[in-house]
């Protein structure tokens, strides 16, 4: 018996369900401990991606840069609040699309308050 006769399992439409179903499993896990939670959508423009996100803290909108697992970004909150942060996170394709599915983690801290008057 050879393996020529059966398909590839990393090409599999059914793998590669299981697997995008397996990161967002992991994505509830990992962000079920976290204080914030937000869901977002970002835009490439060339090595750089331009996004907006609601989560707990509101409405949430910054421009980011990664190289492999690991991303960097810069944001504005709705309160005018800009935020710096670094993460570094896992991803998989959905599907025939370009669309991708991921988690990650990350840290991010205040960099300027317009309402902070210390």
């Amino acid at each position: 018996m050879t393996t020529a006769h059966y398909p590839s399992l990393l090409s599999s439409r059914a793998t590669r369900s299981a697997a995008a179903s397996a990161v967002l499993a992991a994505a509830a896990l990992g962000l079920a401990g976290c204080s914030s939670v937000g869901v977002g959508v970002g835009i490439p423009v060339g090595p750089f991606s331009i996004g907006v996100g609601v989560g707990s803290g509101g409405v949430n909108a910054g421009v980011s840069t990664g190289v492999g697992p690991v991303g960097v970004g810069v944001g504005v909150n709705q309160r005018g609040q800009v935020s710096a942060g670094a993460g570094v996170g896992v991803s998989t394709g959905i599907g025939n699309s370009n669309a991708r599915v991921g988690v990650g983690v990350g840290t991010s801290t205040v960099i300027h308050d317009p309402h902070d008057r210390n």
